[in-house]
């Protein structure tokens, strides 16, 4: 038969388990993990002494027990805060948890009341659930919004019973002969209390997991020296827009960029210049193309922009400007270094696929370089016979 000691036995067991789970992501440096498992390693202390009500003293079956089960509350606020970047608001969390603990002294040893003590817990817990609901943001990135919805639902449920629960004790609708009484409204109230701990750390690992996932899949797509996206994740993006493109009859352009000279950058200024270059160009081509122009780093000093539904003209305008942005003095500094580049345009043509494309805007680029460099060149004006894979100059 179900028991309140059951499910403190229940509860301990499933903290344990999740102090293992958070355990095993300790190694992934992702905020917050630290204090969700001191809040679940602090939980199965306090749980073993709410269990041990009648066989240990009361100050530590009442007083600690409370005590520690509190702090467990303030650490899981404090990890999601952490976990998201927020700052933490220590003083409210503080008195907040003091005034809790002594309602809890006071209806023991000054006024008996358990349905008091039920009561100056609840309010904490219920206000430091709703403050975990208002602080995890409703997400759209697809890999981040499972695991926040399930926590934001799971806080709020978890707020409004706490509301429930001490109301109900609040207006001494029922006065518990113990806390371990095994009535079904003590026993309902009780799983409320005690699921706190592994509802809101279910939730904290699946955050903690999906941003690994998030954090991981990142960087598989992003080059690390310029943060553009890799080339394997261009053509994942190039081919879902030619696919687009054929479906709505729309009209696709690429650009290819290439830093002009650079191996003699890398030999005058160093590699870190030369770094440093490759850096001022990506956040420069991000500054100049639209929202809905995607950019990437093919390799080396070459990068690629693609231009979803645009013209011709819209395209050669946008080239010409991103020329213009990429043409770089010398710094009045004297630290870094100038360059240019050159760029070769294609549009996408009826039926062609996107290695045709590529390689008609890599002739361009080669004749770009072919004619002085700091140029923009447009594989339309090619005579035919030129459109071909073409090496660097």
């Amino acid at each position: 038969m179900l028991s309140t000691l059951s499910l403190l036995l229940v509860t301990t067991a499933l903290s344990v388990v999740m102090l293992l789970v958070l355990s095993s992501l300790s190694g992934s440096k992702v905020a917050g993990i630290r204090e969700w498992g001191q809040a679940n390693g602090l939980a199965i202390v306090a749980l073993l002494f709410f269990a041990s009500r009648g066989v240990l003293p009361e100050v530590l079956s009442i007083e600690l027990a409370n005590g520690l089960y509190l702090v467990t509350v303030a650490l899981m606020y404090v990890g999601f805060r952490r976990h998201l970047g927020l700052p933490i608001p220590s003083r409210l969390l503080w008195v907040g948890g003091i005034a809790s603990l002594a309602g809890v002294v006071f209806f023991h040893i000054g006024h008996e009341s358990l349905s008091m003590r039920i009561t100056s817990v609840s309010v904490y817990h219920a206000g430091v659930c709703y403050a975990i609901f208002a602080s995890v943001p409703s997400t759209r990135e697809r890999r981040l919004r499972y695991s926040f919805s399930f926590t934001r639902i799971a806080a709020l449920s978890l707020g409004v019973g706490h509301t429930f629960r001490g109301l109900f004790y609040l207006v001494d609708a029922y006065e518990p002969v113990s806390l371990l009484d095994p009535a079904a409204i003590n026993l309902a109230f009780f799983a409320i209390g005690t699921l706190f701990m592994p509802g809101l750390t279910l939730g904290a690992v699946m955050m903690a997991n999906a941003r690994v996932l998030s954090e991981t899949a990142y960087a598989a797509e992003h080059d690390h020296l310029t943060g553009a996206p890799t080339r394997r994740a261009f053509f994942e993006v190039a081919g879902r827009e030619l696919a687009r493109a054929r479906r709505q009859a729309g009209s696709v352009g690429l650009l290819l960029v290439d830093a002009d000279h650079f191996k003699r950058i890398n030999d005058t200024y160093g590699h870190g210049v030369g770094d440093q270059v490759l850096r001022d160009l990506v956040q420069r081509i991000m500054g100049v193309i639209r929202k809905n122009d995607f950019c990437a780093r093919l390799g080396g000093e070459e990068f690629a922009v693609l231009l979803p539904d645009t013209s011709m003209e819209a395209a050669l305008v946008a080239a010409e400007r991103l020329r213009t942005a990429l043409d770089r003095p010398a710094p009045a500094t004297g630290a870094g270094a100038p360059y240019t580049v050159s760029i070769g345009l294609a549009m996408l043509e009826a039926g062609e696929e996107f290695d045709s494309l590529m390689q008609r805007a890599d002739a361009a680029l080669y004749a770009a370089k072919e004619a002085g460099r700091n140029r923009v060149m447009c594989a339309q004006a090619l005579p035919r016979h030129s459109v071909k894979a073409a090496g660097r100059a």
